[in-house]
């Protein structure tokens, strides 16, 4: 074990011991992801009456916690530094957008007849190859990614074993369709 402190002779990335670069452990998961909202209410309008969180907590107007199956949060929503501000900006340095990910392509069809139902405005939808997609963003501007991966033996790949991710155009009928 290293406790130590970054010198200007260190190289990010490595071990003191091997020089080897470190790779997080393959089970490692993103846990949630917790978002400043300007308004808690109309959040929840969203990730709760929308996409279908169940509330796990709230606290008022200042914090909310939203799961799937039962989990603690998927989804935090606060209004800490944010309640009543201005939307998440499109340019510069932040959050590009939560990856909301589904189990089947059959929940994603699911979920999509749930925002047309709701009159939601998708901002767009790809096929990666890897996963399908659709894009639109929360009643803040934070974008939101709504996928399902296909099983890694469809993954396209190079001639040397790599993953070959592209983005051609999604058939939201054939989706719905599903």
């Amino acid at each position: 074990m290293y406790i130590g402190f970054i010198t200007e002779n260190a190289t990010v990335g490595t071990t003191p011991e091997s020089g080897a670069a470190y790779e997080a452990p393959a089970q490692t998961r993103i846990g949630h992801v917790h978002l400043q909202v300007t308004d808690i209410d109309k959040a929840l309008g969203f990730y709760r009456d929308i996409l279908g969180f169940k509330v796990m907590q709230r606290l008022g107007n200042q914090v909310a916690f939203v799961s799937a199956g039962g989990y603690h949060h998927h989804i935090g929503l606060n209004t800490w530094n944010s309640l009543g501000g201005l939307p998440a900006r499109r340019q510069g340095a932040g959050l590009y957008h939560t990856a909301i990910l589904y189990a089947t392509r059959a929940e994603l069809a699911g979920a999509l007849r749930q925002l047309v139902a709701a009159k939601y405005p998708i901002a767009g939808s790809a096929d990666h190859g890897v996963s399908e997609a659709i894009y639109l963003d929360d009643p803040d501007g934070n974008g939101v990614e709504l996928y399902w991966d296909r099983p890694p033996a469809q993954w396209p790949l190079a001639a040397d074993g790599s993953v070959q991710m592209y983005t051609r155009a999604l058939d939201l009928n054939a989706l719905l369709a599903e």
